[in-house]
């Protein structure tokens, strides 16, 4: 397994398998509490971030563009249509078996491979390794960590070990 594998696949597949369990967790809540799951779905921390649905959207296509763009290859495409916990679970399932499908070798000499991202407010250029460093892994999580602070602060009981996983759940 090379160090840029290394640092992408399992750590995302590993948060995005955490990330559904934190969403099932928000919909057992919402059905128990008769609240509506769209009111959990549209929830945000202010007004001026996105709604969680969105959050889980983000989430995925970061960890599935830093896999297509560290190996030289198309993303795949993944329409931005949920609406409900059942279509996020798909678009969580896909992502995982989409990351995965990447093997070790497919990585080789990416720490220098030049990467571009347009933003809405700029064109970033990164090499392989600062990519991942300082773009895909930490906007990965931030947006991981929005989906399960939304939920926490709606009520839904979860804690560190929701978040992290492991052996502990």
């Amino acid at each position: 397994m090379t160090p840029m594998h290394a640092f992408t696949v399992p750590v995302f597949a590993r948060a995005l398998r955490n990330l559904r369990h934190v969403l099932e967790t928000g919909e057992r809540y919402a059905e128990e509490k008769q609240i509506a799951p769209d009111v959990l779905l549209q929830t945000r921390l202010i007004p001026d971030m996105f709604p969680l649905v969105r959050q889980v959207q983000i989430a995925t296509d970061h960890a599935k563009n830093a896999c297509a763009r560290l190996t030289a290859t198309e993303p795949m495409p993944f329409p931005d249509e949920e609406t409900t916990f059942a279509q996020l679970y798909a678009r969580i399932d896909r992502c995982i078996a989409y990351v995965e499908s990447f093997d070790a070798a497919q990585f080789e000499g990416s720490e220098t491979r030049p990467v571009q991202v347009k933003t809405r407010a700029a064109e970033l250029n990164f090499d392989g390794q600062n990519y991942v460093t300082t773009f895909a892994v930490p906007s990965f999580f931030f947006h991981v960590t929005t989906a399960y602070a939304i939920l926490r602060d709606a009520g839904v009981p979860l804690g560190k070990r929701d978040f992290l996983g492991g052996a502990g759940r």
